[in-house]
């Protein structure tokens, strides 16, 4: 896949997760937040008023802190097909 190719399915995958209006399950969502904060190159702190969604947050961040920015990308790709794939 080309980077263009990359990009232009990893926005489409970011916007069937932004329409979505059924909740996901919390892990799934720490996967996506990371893979997203990684793909986009988004190191800002996590900015919840909760103090242990921030220390999940930056767990997740931590633990995909050597994946590439296409690898996270093809990642959060990945996730979001399987979620849409095999959810009930």
């Amino acid at each position: 896949m080309t980077s263009d190719e990359l990009n232009k399915t990893f926005e489409d995958a970011v916007a069937r997760i932004n329409a979505h209006k059924e909740p996901f399950p919390a892990d799934f969502l720490l996967r996506l937040y990371a893979y997203y904060k990684k793909s986009t190159n988004n190191y800002s702190r996590p900015s919840s008023r909760e103090p242990i969604i921030n220390a999940f947050k930056t767990n997740a961040l931590f633990q995909i802190q050597s994946v590439s920015e296409d690898t996270a990308k093809q990642q959060y790709i990945d996730l979001v097909n399987n979620y849409f794939l095999y959810r009930k």
